[in-house]
């Protein structure tokens, strides 16, 4: 039978290796030109494979989660018929059931989007507990009840109806049959020392617990406290029990290069700015409500991505790159704006960036921010979003950081990070009034940002943060 054999391509600048992250198909198949075959995760994104031939998958020629080489073999495809590529026989190097089960064409689902539990706020710690009423007492059984049986049933219980009726118990409402007898200085101890009593072993006559049982158990919970392994402690562990190894590959390890490379090839220096934001906020909400931003997610990382654009265009030489040629070091300004916008995805971090950022509008801007996020986040940002960044924003107020020291994305001069916007006491006039403060933390590179330039470019954008009206002059 005939065969083509489709080796790795380079779907991106440059790659050299890539890793198979899921076959899509599997011996026996029928493909057209087109159809996925596979996905892979290069250094910069996840990207889908399709089919340059049509026919008959014959073989699998590399298996999941392995990092190849850009030109090797990946698949063989013939001409033919599933049944007669099943009678050719089939590689023992290809996926079982569970490849089987999936389609030639996937759908592809946005990973890190999971269900997750509702939490409700249940009864209150402090809820009101009344006290039983008296009866009278139920003879006493021919043989107590060990301490390990289910617990005796009050006298108040005369029918089956009864006891399933419900009864407010400690802090719910708990069937009539889990109430456990003790006397107040008991459960008083119990609720000081964080017992269920309904977990003692009872002892009393009318099978009660008593203290005696509570100290006993007591004992025996610190025993079991003190014996437990800790985490430090595991002489009869094995290492490979103990250690969890995780290959570095893919983005985490292109990741990894990029931030060595970068942290000790620039002299970093950091500047920090705090700044009332409430203009901003307030713009962020009229925003929300204009026809115009209808659908759009408006966030005040809009108003910031703007502001860096403006304050660069004031300030050219903090949106440049630090060069070698054969003349020598070179600084290269870049009259254009690709700005980078740090995303945490659960493959790692990834910065893609918008290109021409200074020719889009507001509301442009905004459209290209919701598609960076949704697209980095399904993991089907292409590698040339990932490549010729001029400027970076990471915006860690995201998850409720308030600042830190960024490290500068390779190839440029500088990095601005957001964090978190509160409302603190802020003086306005002499007064003491809240207001919506941020603190914007930048770092540049010192070779080609001095202190001087460094601060004029962090007050620019923080003059827009603080009135965003600015950016109509």
């Amino acid at each position: 039978m005939t065969q083509q054999i489709f080796t790795l391509p380079d779907v991106g600048e440059g790659l050299t290796e890539a890793e198979i992250v899921a076959w899509k198909v599997k011996a026996g198949d029928t493909v057209a030109i087109n159809d996925i075959i596979c996905e892979i995760e290069t250094a910069k994104s996840l990207v889908e494979l399709p089919s340059p031939y049509a026919g008959t998958v014959l073989e699998l020629l590399a298996p999941e989660h392995e990092t190849i080489e850009v030109g090797t073999a990946i698949i063989a495809i013939g001409e033919g018929t599933a049944a007669s590529s099943a009678s050719a026989g089939a590689s023992p190097s290809v996926p079982g059931a569970a490849a089987a089960a999936e389609s030639a064409v996937p759908v592809m689902q946005e990973p890190g989007v999971e269900s997750g539990p509702l939490v409700g706020s249940g009864p209150k710690a402090d809820a009101a507990k009344r006290r039983p009423r008296k009866s009278a007492p139920t003879p006493a059984p021919a043989a107590a009840p060990s301490a390990r049986e289910a617990k005796p049933v009050p006298a108040t219980v005369s029918s089956p109806q009864a006891a399933a009726a419900p009864r407010e118990v400690g802090n719910g409402v708990v069937g009539l049959l889990s109430r456990v007898l003790a006397k107040p200085p008991v459960r008083r101890i119990a609720k000081e020392l964080g017992i269920n009593l309904a977990d003692v072993p009872a002892t009393g006559a009318r099978g009660e617990v008593t203290r005696a049982d509570l100290e006993s158990y007591q004992a025996q919970r610190e025993r079991e406290l003190d014996e437990a392994p800790k985490f430090w402690d595991h002489p009869n562990q094995s290492r490979e029990r103990r250690i969890e190894v995780i290959p570095v590959r893919g983005v985490r390890k292109a990741t990894a290069k990029a931030m060595v490379d970068s942290a000790f090839s620039a002299p970093h220096v950091s500047i920090f700015v705090d700044v009332d934001a409430s203009r901003t906020m307030e713009f962020v909400q009229r925003l929300k409500k204009s026809r115009d931003f209808e659908g759009i997610k408006v966030s005040p990382l809009l108003i910031l991505a703007k502001a860096v654009i403006w304050a660069a265009a004031r300030n050219p030489s903090v949106n440049s790159e630090w060069a070698t040629s054969d003349q020598g070091d070179e600084i290269h300004v870049k009259h254009y704006m690709n700005l980078g916008i740090a995303a945490a995805t659960p493959r790692g971090l990834l910065v893609p960036n918008i290109k021409d950022a200074q020719d889009l509008s507001l509301k442009e801007l905004a459209v290209a921010l919701n598609d960076l996020a949704t697209t980095a986040r399904a993991g089907k940002t292409k590698p040339a979003d990932m490549t010729g960044g001029t400027m970076t924003i990471t915006n860690i107020g995201a998850l409720g950081i308030d600042i830190g020291t960024p490290i500068i994305n390779p190839g440029e001069v500088a990095i601005v990070a957001f964090g978190t916007i509160k409302q603190k006491p802020w003086v306005v006039s002499g007064e003491v009034i809240p207001r919506w403060i941020t603190t914007l933390g930048g770092s540049f590179d010192h070779r080609v940002v001095d202190g001087d330039l460094s601060a004029r470019f962090m007050a620019d954008v923080a003059a827009i943060m603080e009135e965003p009206a600015l950016l109509l002059d």
